[in-house]
């Protein structure tokens, strides 16, 4: 195992309350000393991180590897990899697969193909109910005692409420988030992006945000109903915000995340029809995305996620009603997210705090911090660096972005994962 001795950065751990210029030692996987003036001892590697920032690695609670059954769209390998790119040394995986994660088998192939192929540590999230049909409960307790993390029917929504308030009580008994994908099925029926005055223009059934406030107003009553750890995905809308806020307030056990595309792009991207704006929950107004920044500063959101859903060539380039929703995020969250702290937004602080040491909170996982002794997951990064998201440049298999061609701000250097460089150097 090689060690490391990162000089010269500006180093940011939000859980140590640390923000100045120091060294990081690495030796043997771990953590050895994090202070000023630090000497490279014999056969340590020295990376001069000047100009970068030096950061606990990044946790996404809410990403899709495509893994077991849809790997033409990416896989366990070419995930992590594109992850760690990204400055990811831990991804939540959802249960969307094929077969669907709701069972054990399910869970150890996961756990051991990343153990095996992974670039960085990966988290199952087992299924609500079986095959994501909202009709009968998946073994919790089996997936817990798996490794799964959390439980999701991210992709579809527990559309009935009496099978939500049973999937609660058994989590809570485990002390598993449920994670939750807020889409009410009647209310959003055959749309394919946000209802507004742009979904009228383009001729496009639209969503209308109701549809996300009802699931989010309902599963907040069943959290305060059970006890349970209510954690509402890619939350988009502004009354959604509000409900959450409310909620936290009132002492209920709720937690939120939002992605980058949420808090950039308006549904007004969508004027030339292009597919890779195509989401769920679709891209809102202009006043949603104020309102998720304003959440941001009002210390509302609890993670940065980036919702990474790698589609194919035959699953994007169809018809706007007939395709897939998603895109592809960990290579370009950090960028994304660095114009919140140049905007004034949040600070630089409270955005690597949002990507790592409350994620861990929020999950109960390892990491987030560069606390002495502790794993070496470490992501470097320069702010101030310009670059163009080339497709070719993509590392995910999938190449469904909106970004691509854009110049961006800010790009990860290098990133350590248990004392390992698996990006950069």
């Amino acid at each position: 195992m090689n060690n490391y001795l990162i000089k010269n950065g500006r180093v940011i751990d939000p859980k140590q309350n640390i923000d100045e210029q120091l060294d990081v030692l690495i030796e043997n996987g771990k953590i050895v000393s994090a202070s000023k003036n630090l000497n490279a001892p014999s056969g340590v590697k020295e990376i001069d991180a000047s100009g970068c920032v030096v950061t606990p690695g990044f946790v996404d609670l809410h990403t899709h590897l495509r893994d077991p059954g849809f790997e033409y769209k990416e896989s366990i390998e070419t995930g992590t990899a594109s992850a760690v790119a990204g400055g990811f040394t831990a991804v939540c995986c959802m249960a969307n697969t094929d077969p669907v994660n709701d069972n054990a088998s399910v869970t150890d192939y996961i756990v051991r193909k990343a153990k095996e192929k992974g670039a960085c540590n990966v988290y199952p999230i087992g299924a609500i109910t079986k095959g994501l049909k909202g009709e009968e409960l998946a073994s919790i307790a089996e997936l817990k005692s798996s490794g799964c993390i959390a439980i999701s029917d991210d992709g579809l929504t527990v559309q009935n409420a009496r099978m939500m308030r049973l999937a609660m009580e058994y989590a809570k008994s485990f002390d598993l988030p449920v994670s939750t994908h807020s889409i009410d099925a009647d209310l959003c029926k055959h749309g394919h992006m946000n209802e507004s005055i742009m979904s009228t223009k383009l001729g496009i059934k639209g969503v209308p945000n109701e549809a996300e406030d009802v699931i989010i107003a309902r599963d907040i009553m069943l959290s305060e109903l059970t006890g349970a750890h209510l954690h509402v995905g890619h939350l988009s809308t502004e009354g959604g915000l509000r409900l959450v806020q409310e909620a936290k307030q009132r002492g209920v056990k709720v937690t939120c995340e939002v992605t980058p595309h949420h808090f950039t792009l308006t549904d007004e991207s969508l004027a030339d029809y292009d597919t890779n704006f195509k989401m769920c929950p679709p891209l809102r107004t202009a006043a949603d995305v104020a309102a998720i920044k304003q959440a941001m500063k009002d210390g509302i959101v609890d993670a940065i996620a980036t919702d990474h859903a790698p589609h194919g060539i035959i699953d994007k380039e169809v018809e706007f009603d007939r395709a897939a929703f998603g895109i592809i995020g960990f290579e370009t969250a950090l960028p994304l997210s660095l114009n919140l702290v140049r905007d004034e937004v949040i600070s630089m602080n409270e955005m690597v705090r949002l990507f790592t040491s409350r994620p861990c909170e929020v999950f109960s996982l390892p990491g987030g911090s560069l606390e002495v002794g502790k794993t070496a997951d470490v992501a470097i990064f320069d702010p101030d660096k310009e670059w163009v998201f080339e497709k070719d440049g993509i590392v995910s298999k999938s190449k469904n972005s909106p970004f691509i061609g854009k110049t961006l701000k800010g790009q990860v250097k290098c990133t350590i994962v248990s004392g390992q460089i698996r990006y950069g150097g």
